[in-house]
This record gives C-alpha cells, sequence and structure tokens, in this order.
C-alpha cells in the first residue's frame, strides 16, 4: 500500500494512530507511562524523520516499525543496566570472568529478542486463526497448535481425514496470506 499526499499531513496522526499504537505498545512493556513515552517518541522520530520516508509503506506501518525499534531499544537499554559490572567503571580492562559475564549478557539479549518476536508471531498467528471461518477455528488450533493427532481431530470435531486434509490446507494458504499482510508488512 503506498502512501498520498493527504497521509502525510501529520496533523492528524496522534487522533488516528496513537491509541493502536499504545495498545501495542503498552502490551510489550506492560508499564502505561512508559508506553505513553515510546509513542511519543515514535512520533517525533517519525517527524524528524519524515525527509526519508519513501512512502512505499502506510504511515500505519512505518509508524508502527519505529515503535518496535523504539521497544526493543528500551528492554536492550534496561538488559544493559542490569547487567554491567561496575568493574567496568575503572580501569578499562576486563578479566576472564567479566568478559564471560559480558558474552552471557549479550546471549541474553538475544534471547530476549528472540522471545519478543516469538510473542510477536505468536500473537499474530492467534489473530489470523481468529479470521479464519468459524468451523476451522477449533479445527486449526487442535491440529497445529496443540498438536494433536489427525485421528483425533477428525473424531472430535467429526469431520473424515480427507476433510481434515482440506481445511488444514485452506487454512494454511489463509494463514500465509494473514500473516504476510498483518505480521510482516507491519
Amino acid at each position: 500500500m503506498s502512501t498520498t499526499k493527504a497521509d502525510l499531513d501529520t496533523s492528524g496522526w496522534v487522533d488516528n494512530y496513537s491509541d493502536i499504537l499504545y495498545n501495542y505498545a503498552i502490551t510489550r512493556v506492560n508499564d502505561h507511562e512508559l508506553s505513553k513515552d515510546l509513542v511519543q517518541d515514535t512520533f517525533v522520530s517519525a517527524l524528524k524523520g519524515l525527509a526519508s520516508f519513501k512512502g512505499e509503506s502506510s504511515v500505519k506501518t512505518w509508524l508502527f516499525s519505529i515503535l518496535k525499534r523504539k521497544i526493543i531499544d528500551h528492554w536492550r537499554k534496561q538488559e544493559s543496566r542490569k547487567t554491567k559490572p561496575m568493574s567496568q567503571l575503572g580501569n578499562g580492562e576486563q578479566s576472564g570472568e567479566e568478559k564471560a559475564m559480558q558474552k552471557q549478557n549479550e546471549n541474553s539479549f538475544s534471547e530476549i529478542e528472540v522471545n519478543y518476536d516469538n510473542m510477536e508471531l505468536r500473537d499474530a498467528i492467534m489473530g489470523c486463526i481468529q479470521d479464519l471461518p468459524e468451523k476451522w477455528k477449533g479445527i486449526i488450533i487442535d491440529k497445529l497448535v496443540e498438536e494433536k493427532k489427525s485421528e483425533e481431530v477428525c473424531k472430535e470435531h467429526d469431520i473424515t481425514p480427507s476433510n481434515l486434509w482440506v481445511i488444514v490446507h485452506r487454512a494454511k494458504v489463509q494463514l500465509r496470506e494473514c500473516l504476510s499482510a498483518k505480521w510482516l508488512n507491519t
């Protein structure tokens, strides 16, 4: 979706996007004031970077990408505050133990970022499952999320194995399209 000149009218951004950005931020940081600050920082960064905005995505998508970076930066700062040894403030040299601790801290942050992305992906998948036809939702959750055996799913939902295969195939196609639109482009 390309952006029009009207979308670049920044006067409506706060009214149009602040609530949805805030709701996104609060689920990631669980702090109302911090979420408000992150959204405000997102708008400030967007205004500063407006000249570099190419318009290849919607303003909403662009704002979400800025907010995601702000959230990741927040967690990165939190992790580094917790783990800096006091001795690093001294002569600048690190002992073997300090180097090992720093390496462990870097790995911990990588895990946080991966877990954050996994949480985000899980939320996107569950949102896409909710968009499936009503009859398919339970079948897909049982088969793909809970990983039940096909026989068990067929028995619970009173369907044939070939019907299960068709539903799973069609649902996967819809889920792929939904995830491409909602998660990969957000």
